[in-house]
């Protein structure tokens, strides 16, 4: 159950998740709100899932309680997995009525204490669920901290992703990207806390200052967002038109990673964020912010490097020694691979849930 239709990453997960747990024999039956963006509930029927609906009423809501314990019923479930913070407790309120175990999970960094209902809300949901998995030990910490819990009641299961292979020769076609050309990507809305601005200050810093090879980059804005328009009059107003493109609505993001040498993500928050981990499956050479998550899965100078979000000097710097520097990439590309290969495979993610679900429910053992 999530309480939100995408596009984003605990949507992707959820899909991902659900088709890999079918894949395994089990029934999955995901539960949307009804009058979202419809994205993930036309994704998943296109998948042939068949998707249940509820309603959000101003809280506290008793009859979305009662509409999902009917459902829980109706569809003969054995374990709700419920999905960040509104779901976690309906979904506690729900599974206890129907007497099921629940799972939660927690996808980034949550500002659970600034409200009091809120903090009580979740400190109750947390302890009426047989289990709340967080997507990397910074968000563990933090949320243990707000909520004055202990770590312990908090699981780590680190997001993972399909393996997939892209192909390069499309997207270097469709963006003309020359020969010589080294293509930078970064992957996600284009809202603030994507930090996408920082990326085009760096950017026009080497374009003044000058690298000693030619460079283009490509946005991939995902549904696009708040700061879309004053992101493409920074590139106007900085003649990096030629060198620059904001694309959003793309489904071909294994494509532009394939097309890609060099991977940036300048956030200023994260979780544990899906495009940085298909970047490393993409064997890229990363610049990421230092933050939240990231650092979980990039050790810096191993597998990518990292720099303090929001600081486009010290980005620039980073970006210069990539682009210059055709062994560092290819070293820490590789390297960056092999983890994700290991501990960051939509797979990987899986047998993890596996063992939750089979701790909470002698059904799944």
């Amino acid at each position: 159950m999530l309480e939100s239709d995408g596009p984003g990453g605990a949507e992707i997960i959820l899909f991902n998740l659900a088709t890999e747990l079918r894949a395994r024999g089990y029934d999955a039956v995901p539960v949307l709100p009804a009058g979202g963006t419809g994205w993930l509930g036309e994704r998943l029927r296109a998948s042939g899932f068949e998707p249940e609906s509820f309603h959000f009423r101003p809280p506290p809501d008793w009859r979305l309680v009662r509409d999902l314990a009917r459902m829980m019923r109706r569809r003969r479930v054995e374990l709700v997995h419920s999905h960040e913070f509104a779901m976690a407790v309906y979904g506690a309120a729900a599974s206890r009525l129907v007497g099921l175990p629940q799972v939660v999970t927690l996808h980034g960094p949550h500002r659970l204490a600034e409200v009091l209902r809120r903090r009580v809300a979740a400190r109750w949901a947390f302890r009426a669920s047989r289990a709340v998995t967080v997507v990397s030990r910074a968000t563990q910490s933090q949320l243990a901290r707000d909520l004055g819990l202990r770590p312990q009641a908090f699981c780590v299961v680190h997001n993972g992703v399909p393996v997939r292979v892209g192909s390069p020769v499309q997207i270097r076609q469709e963006l003309a990207i020359g020969e010589g050309d080294l293509l930078i990507v970064a992957v996600g809305n284009l809202d603030e806390h994507k930090g996408h601005i920082y990326l085009l200050e760096a950017l026009h810093r080497l374009s003044v200052e000058g690298v000693s090879v030619p460079w283009r980059l490509a946005i991939a804005g995902g549904r696009g967002g708040a700061c879309h328009r004053s992101l493409t009059e920074f590139v106007a107003r900085r003649g990096l038109a030629p060198r620059i493109q904001i694309l959003t609505h793309r489904d071909d993001v294994p494509d532009l990673l394939s097309a890609a040498e060099v991977f940036v993500m300048p956030s200023l928050w994260e979780g544990l964020p899906l495009a940085l981990l298909e970047a490393m499956l993409a064997g890229k050479a990363i610049v990421a912010s230092e933050v939240f998550g990231i650092p979980e899965a990039i050790t810096p100078g191993e597998h990518g490097l990292l720099v303090p979000a929001g600081d486009s000097g010290e980005l620039a710097r980073a970006l210069r020694r990539l682009l210059e520097d055709a062994h560092l990439r290819k070293r820490l590309g590789q390297a960056a691979k092999q983890r994700a290969m290991r501990e960051f495979t939509l797979s990987t993610m899986t047998d993890a849930f596996e063992r939750v679900y089979a701790e909470s429910s002698q059904r799944f053992a």
